[in-house]
């Protein structure tokens, strides 16, 4: 299906990016020529400096028949995709690529490596998923989260997610981003699980355990992203009609949500995993380039930033 296209919002973000020099990035299991082509495109674009781990013999054959250079490109051999994704963590935990990027591996595998017990990848914080979305329909940039790794986060999981989201949307010049936490309704109801959680996390960002954003919930969808909606149901509210962060109920939620606005209504929606020692690409098959390379971009961006010296006070 054909998307609408979307108002630029990656432009400026991506433009930041390319400005910065190549990111070092391990390109886990490029053993497809779209997954391939992906990874050189992107050294063509000034953004990454791309590490292909994956079995030689096959990347190699893979560019002959789908006529791609190498050139420039170092393979990192390995064997198969579980030896890839390990290899990968462990060329991003001794600091010898600054990003990964999911290759033709399947993300549970990747992420199964990445959150092992031997990974030195692994922080406090849960790592989740973030959609940063170009919704045609909508005035800014929206993020969902999480819609691919977190099937039934819990309380203290949703905690992580929304820092993770709220640490993503400052990096991208949003000084004090408005979390939205869904439900089905805006009121809190004991019998659905969803509201009492988002009751909790609006209290925790009051009381500092959630930083650097205003965060209200139950909100329903309609009341988080349009202000007359907001108005007709008399909520008052820093956040109803103008979310920038979507927290959803659950993955299932989020990921139906992010595909009705990309086929409904012509959303763009680059990917990125948060919350472990190094930004994680994911990409679908169905991305568009401009979607990857904005994918890229945010990759790109949170490695430059968490590898800044750190003030000294």
């Amino acid at each position: 299906m054909d998307t609408m296209p979307g108002h630029g919002r990656y432009d400026s973000f991506v433009r930041k990016a390319i400005a910065l020099s190549p990111m070092r990035t391990a390109v886990v299991h490029p053993c497809s020529e779209e997954t391939l082509r992906s990874a050189i495109d992107l050294k063509t674009q000034g953004l990454l400096d791309p590490l292909l781990v994956g079995p030689e013999h096959r990347i190699r054959a893979i560019a002959e028949a789908a006529v791609l250079s190498l050139a420039g490109i170092d393979i990192e051999p390995v064997e198969h995709s579980h030896a890839a994704a390990d290899r990968a963590v462990e060329l991003a935990s001794t600091g010898k690529v600054a990003a990964l990027m999911k290759g033709s591996i399947h993300s549970d595998e990747l992420l199964s490596a990445v959150v092992s017990p031997a990974s030195r990848l692994r922080t406090d914080r849960r790592i989740s998923h973030v959609y940063v979305m170009d919704v045609p329909a909508y005035n800014k940039l929206l993020v969902i989260t999480d819609a691919a790794i977190n099937i039934r986060p819990n309380l203290d999981q949703k905690r992580d997610i929304c820092q993770n989201a709220i640490d993503l949307m400052r990096l991208l010049g949003v000084e004090r981003p408005l979390v939205s936490v869904l439900a089905a309704v805006e009121t809190v109801n004991s019998k659905m699980p969803a509201t009492l959680d988002a009751a909790a996390l609006t209290v925790m960002a009051v009381r500092g355990q959630i930083e650097g954003a205003t965060v209200d919930g139950p909100l329903a969808f309609d009341n988080a992203i349009s202000i007359t909606a907001a108005q007709a149901k008399c909520i008052n509210s820093e956040v109803a009609g103008q979310a920038d962060i979507l927290l959803v109920p659950d993955l299932e939620a989020g990921n139906m949500l992010a595909k009705q606005l990309i086929y409904f209504a012509g959303a763009d929606a680059a990917g990125l995993v948060l919350g472990a020692r190094v930004p994680i690409i994911l990409t679908s098959r169905a991305d568009s380039a401009k979607v990857r390379m904005a994918s890229a971009a945010l990759a790109v961006l949170t490695a430059a930033k968490r590898n800044e010296p750190k003030a000294i006070l």
